[in-house]
């Protein structure tokens, strides 16, 4: 079983590969593949970070996939109103249409900071077609106070973006720190826990 994830990962990864649960291995194969088929646009490739919308917003589904050392560290991340109406938690479908204030899947590719409505943001450049008007959309990264625990503690789940990938102000920083300046972005369905 780990011997498909041991080899799409860089060999001095191999021991950290061996600790990693089945779902973990699956988020490090899906960043390595995904970082390979979009590698001739992205500046950076030591760290790939996966929006899993097949987990609920009430469980960390942003994964920091560190390809050089073989971490993995997971965040809160909000979908958009228009993937999920009914508010359930659940992202129930993708979009790309403007005004439909989904969640768009695809490869993204993350470019410099901004000051914008929610303070410091990320741009995001769509990579696929399921993605291609994130940047016509203003589809970012950025941070928000409806993407923290005392959120899932009140009401059992997090807030919804209008199709951002909102988190929280922390877990924020660690974005513009880790996960800005050339790297992949990559959502989709690709589990659940």
């Amino acid at each position: 079983m780990l011997g498909a994830a041991a080899l799409s990962l860089p060999n001095r990864v191999f021991a950290a590969a061996s600790a990693l649960t089945p779902y973990e291995r699956r988020v490090f194969e899906v960043a390595k593949s995904q970082q390979e088929r979009v590698a001739q646009h992205l500046w950076r490739n030591d760290l790939v970070g996966i929006a899993d919308y097949g987990v609920p917003s009430w469980k960390p589904r942003l994964h920091f996939a560190d390809l050089e050392k073989g971490t993995l560290r997971s965040f809160l991340i909000a979908h958009g109103r228009g993937s999920d109406p009914e508010h359930s938690g659940w992202l129930q479908s993708f979009s790309k249409e403007p005004g439909s204030e989904a969640t768009s899947r695809g490869a993204y590719l993350t470019c410099e900071w901004y000051t914008g409505k929610y303070g410091t943001s990320i741009r995001l450049v769509g990579l696929d077609d399921d993605n291609s008007t994130a940047l016509d959309r203003l589809i970012v990264m950025h941070p928000a106070w409806y993407v923290e625990q005392s959120m899932i503690e009140k009401w059992g789940k997090i807030g919804r973006s209008e199709g951002c990938f909102a988190m929280g102000q922390a877990d924020f920083n660690e974005a513009l720190w880790h996960l800005s300046g050339g790297r992949l972005l990559f959502a989709d369905r690709i589990g659940e826990v």
